[in-house]
């Protein structure tokens, strides 16, 4: 018998755990504090600018030989 898949499987469950309950307690401090709710706003909205910059194509390597 594979003794350690229940093992696994209960260690990966305790991290998730771990995780969410990290994560709720992290939203709750950061509703409480304007200034940690406009510091991830502001977080938020680089991730997006910076997203919606890379997704565009590439000018520097184009080239209409290539296409």
């Amino acid at each position: 018998m594979d003794w350690w898949k229940p093992l696994a499987a209960l260690s990966v469950a305790l991290v998730a755990f771990l995780a969410v309950g990290g994560l709720v307690g992290l939203v709750g401090a950061v509703l409480e504090n304007l200034a940690a709710l406009a510091a991830v706003g502001l977080v938020l909205a680089a991730v997006l600018a910076w997203s919606r910059w890379g997704s565009g194509p590439n000018r520097w390597l184009s080239n209409p030989y290539w296409e």
